[in-house]
């Protein structure tokens, strides 16, 4: 009977305790906020961004034949829903500038013998020249012309291969899944590190009780800001570096780019990180509300970024909410760099944002760091 107390008393004092804790997270409207929305962000943005479905296929026409084969060819393509016809080019030289500005995904050549083949009941080929960049995309984007085909023989030649496709896959010949993710990667781990790094820093100084003690420093608060901006770009440009020399040297995916190019891209990309970070930590008052504030972020942000699934796949709304997003234009500007071989003039277009945003959260920290500390 005694022993019935005790476990009754155990479970009244567990119950008054999850009663009070509970009732501590509800009447705080932080923990109301980070409780409620961000099951329902992440699933939104899980829900529409995560889609590896290809539901559109830019592409652009190259036709040396201007037969009445190929014209029925094209008018097979055209038919689909999956094909948006971007360009009609005159010639293979033109497709590079298409699929190096992101227009098309891949390109459709068809040769000057096409028709003359067909008529000799030979099998024709037609060729397809695909942006290896992002291999997924680009080996979906193959199968869907080779299902056109398949129907094409199907209706034309009695189920006979009339037709062949020949793929090209540029900067990815062997379509390699890590070609394209690695380099990505260079960019990813070093942007969780920053974020999180700089989002710790106010925060813990707050935590330890060294906060007051650092402002009663000669430092001006500007100074003591920088001053805790500058570990975490230096810890993202190391890491980054790791990453490169482990894609370059021990997984053999060959650089095609400007070493000079690429370190002014993370070097951007990190203080536009650092600067969101810093913004979370002058934000928050303990480590604890830093962690949970940049789970809430980076899901998202890192799933926006396109590294995974193409930015184009996702609904407008998100594709426009990805312009305030750093990483997706640094990795943009990364993949290009080692792939391709980028230049400056290609890809300052992804060093704009990258700027605007550090322009915004680095002067947003400073201010929130003002408020806090006053």
């Amino acid at each position: 009977m005694q022993t019935l107390t005790g476990w009754r008393l155990i479970w009244q004092h567990l119950l008054f305790l999850a009663h009070k804790e509970l009732l501590a997270l509800v009447k705080d409207p932080r923990m109301k906020f980070m409780l409620i929305m961000p099951p329902i962000i992440q699933g939104l943005i899980f829900g529409y961004a995560a889609n590896y479905n290809l539901d559109e296929v830019p592409y652009a026409l190259v036709d040396s034949s201007h037969s009445a084969a190929s014209r029925d060819l094209i008018a097979h393509m055209d038919a689909s829903p999956s094909f948006r016809r971007v360009a009609t080019l005159g010639n293979v030289q033109e497709v590079s500038d298409y699929v190096d500005s992101g227009e098309i995904i891949m390109a459709v050549v068809i040769p000057e013998d096409f028709a003359s083949k067909l008529e000799r009941g030979e099998t024709a080929p037609v060729q397809v020249l695909a942006d290896g960049r992002n291999s997924s995309i680009a080996g979906i984007a193959s199968g869907y012309v080779n299902a056109v085909v398949a129907q094409w023989n199907l209706d034309r030649a009695g189920g006979r291969s009339a037709l062949s496709v020949e793929t090209r896959t540029w900067y990815n010949p062997n379509q390699l899944t890590r070609w394209n993710f690695l380099p990505g990667l260079i960019g990813m781990i070093s942007f969780v590190q920053v974020i999180l790094l700089g989002g710790m820093s106010v925060a813990k100084e707050r935590e330890e009780g060294t906060f007051d003690q650092l402002l009663v420093t000669p430092l001006t608060q500007t100074e003591i800001l920088l001053g805790k901006a500058i570990p975490p770009i230096l810890v993202g440009l190391f890491q980054s570096t790791a990453l490169f020399l482990i894609a370059l040297l021990w997984f053999r995916v060959p650089f095609q780019g400007s070493l000079g190019l690429l370190y002014l891209s993370l070097l951007l990309f990190a203080v536009s990180a650092t600067g969101i970070g810093l913004s979370i930590s002058s934000l928050a008052r303990n480590m604890q509300q830093v962690l949970v504030y940049v789970l809430v972020f980076l899901m998202p942000m890192v799933l926006l970024s396109g590294i995974a699934t193409p930015v184009a796949n996702m609904p407008e709304a998100l594709q426009i909410i990805t312009y305030i997003d750093p990483m997706r234009f640094a990795l943009d500007a990364i993949r290009r760099i080692y792939a391709e071989g980028a230049s400056f003039m290609e890809i300052w277009p992804d060093f704009v944002p990258m700027l605007a945003i550090a322009a915004v959260t680095l002067p947003l920290a400073g201010w929130l760091f003002r408020r806090h500390a006053a």
